[in-house]
Formats: structure tokens, sequence, C-alpha cells
């Protein structure tokens, strides 16, 4: 599968940005990082003074993980439950795109459920294979979920989203995005799996998402073995994006890797959120080298994995919150600066 080549942000506008933020308004660099992303945004936007994003959109892509039944505490029921708390406007994600003037779309890739059909359109299976013994997809599928991600892309940007926000909705999603946070840095599986809890030798992982719970030490054993034994299935095939997604990956996690290449293709910005979304993010720079400089993090997950994958894209977040729920709900927490960058870079 091919994309296009991916063009880069705007170079006249970035530039005609950089001399507004030299004008004698005030001394340069004062207000920091919000100064730089009026220059990125007038850059994707290929106009300078850039526009605040009057039309943001949020995407979940829900996928259920065969992996979750060796690691998590939540059975895959509670994400088929998630997916109607968003749709019905009760979920945490809703609370927060209201509140910057975003709206919501879920697309149903891989629950393990039956799901309203206005979300189901481009489900692939149900729940994908444990990718500690088995490929998590077919080729077939993983190449249509890869392929519904851009759809889904074009779709919106078609629709008139100016900017993008994607996110995880799904039972297990945080283990495959270790293994290929892994496999794409040559990090150890203990690197990547949650986080130590303090003294007391608690664990937390795999609560990137929202679903998955928090573990103690011997479930955090159980899933370090396994993003063990997925990562030596994964690194043979590490040169391939479709087939590292096919194998450790995931349909919802092969929707998102096209989705933000095609975004970048679609030259759109997209606020990328936390663990999952990021892991994603990755491999859609492996699929269309240069889309990263269509991206943006909004903020640093409480997952180490995290780390990993923002060094790797070479980003800088916005926030750092602690939080790690994941359903974009940290990308929404950063749009707001996005708005006030914007209006900060029109000021004359």
């Amino acid at each position: 599968m091919e994309f296009p080549p991916i063009v880069q942000p705007d170079l006249k506008a970035h530039r005609e940005a950089v001399a507004r933020r030299l004008a004698p308004t005030g001394p340069a660099g004062s207000l920091g990082r919000l100064e730089e992303l009026g220059v990125w945004l007038a850059a994707c936007q290929g106009v300078c003074p850039p526009r605040p994003p009057d039309r943001p959109r949020v995407v979940l892509f829900a996928g259920d993980h065969g992996i979750a039944a060796r690691v998590s505490t939540n059975p895959l029921e509670v994400t088929a439950e998630l997916v109607t708390t968003v749709l019905t406007g009760g979920a945490a994600v809703n609370v927060l795109a209201t509140a910057v003037g975003a709206t919501v779309r879920v697309v149903d890739m891989a629950v393990d459920a039956d799901t309203p059909a206005a979300v189901g359109e481009h489900k692939v299976r149900r729940s994908s294979e444990p990718i500690d013994v088995a490929d998590a997809l077919s080729a077939q599928e993983a190449t249509a979920a890869v392929q519904a991600g851009r759809a889904v892309a074009d779709d919106e940007v078609d629709g008139g989203a100016d900017l993008l926000v994607a996110g995880d909705l799904g039972a297990g999603a945080s283990t495959p995005a270790a293994v290929l946070v892994a496999a794409l840095t040559g990090a150890e599986p203990v690197a990547v799996n949650g986080f130590d809890g303090g003294m007391d030798g608690g664990r937390h992982g795999g609560i990137n998402n929202g679903v998955d719970g928090g573990i103690d030490d011997a479930a955090w054993m159980r899933r370090t073995v396994a993003i063990r034994d997925a990562l030596r299935r994964a690194r043979p095939v590490i040169t391939d994006p479709i087939a590292l997604l096919r194998t450790a990956g995931g349909a919802d996690l092969a929707a998102m890797a096209g989705f933000l290449a095609q975004a970048a293709a679609r030259r759109t910005p997209v606020l990328l959120d936390g663990l999952v979304v990021g892991a994603a993010a990755m491999v859609a720079e492996e699929l269309a080298p240069g889309a990263r400089d269509w991206w943006l993090a909004g903020h640093r997950s409480a997952e180490p994995a995290h780390d990993l994958v923002l060094g790797h894209l070479q980003l800088t977040p916005l926030l750092d919150l602690g939080m790690r729920r994941g359903q974009a709900t940290g990308a929404l927490a950063a749009l707001p600066l996005v708005h006030l960058a914007a209006r900060l870079a029109a000021r004359s």
C-alpha cells in the first residue's frame, strides 16, 4: 500500500508567521510555546495569520484485543458499553469536546459486540487475536483497516473539518501499543509496560484507554511476558508497517495509522492523544514519511512508553497533566491552547 508523498507545511506562511512573531509588539519568545504553536498552525493552514480552528473533529477508533483476556481486569463487554455512552453524550470525551467546540465520531473497527449501524460501516472483525501467540489480523483485514482509516480521514476533511483529533476506545489496546513502541524503538518489554506505583511496589498498567484497569505485581508480570512474546513475533516484520500492524496491532490501531497518514496527505493538522494513538502515529510515519510535521502532541501520558513515542516522533507535548484515560481526552484538554495561539498570532 502506497501513500502519496507528504507535502510539508507551507514554508512561506511559516516565514511570515516567524516575521510577525518578531515584530516589535513585545519581547520575541516571551509567550513561549504559544508563539511556536501559532507559527506551526500558520504553516499547516498555509496562511498568516492563522485562523482558530472552527470545525475540530474527534474520531474515536473502537476495537477490542484478544490479549485483554490475559492482561486486563475488565471484560471486553465494557467497550460496547462505552461506545453507547459516547454515542449518548455521557462520556468524558463528550464533556470536553462540547467545552472546546469539537464534535465526536465513533468508528467501530473491531468491538467484540454488535454496535449501531451508524458506527459499524468499516468494521473488519470482532476483537483481534491474542498477539503473543497469533497475528492480530489477517493480511486482508490489516489492509482493510488501514484503508478504512484513510477513508474516514477523507470523509472528515471533505466534510469541512479543519483540525482532527484521533482517539482510542477498546479493551487491551495499550498492550499492542506497547509492543509497537518497543518494536520501533528497540526498547525492552519492561520499559513499555506500565509504571511502578511507588514504594509499595504496586503496579498500574494498561489503563491508558480508560478500559483496562489497574493491575497488581502478578498481573504486571503476565503483561510483561505477553509483551515479550508478542515482541518476538513482531521484530521480524518491523520494516513492513502493514505486516507490523497485522502481527502486533489490531484493526483500531491499523485504522488510526491510516487515518493519521491520510490526514497529513490531505494537509490537515492533527492533535495526537496518548500512548495508543502515539503508537499508531509511529507506524503512520513509517507508512508516510514526513506525516509527523502535520501532528501536534496534545499531552504527555502518564504511561512511560509514551515518552518513547514522543522522543521517536520528535514531538514536544503541550500539556503534562498525568492523564492516561485515552479516548482523546488529553488532546482535547490541549485544544484551547491552539485557539489561543491562533488569536495571539493574529494580533497586530
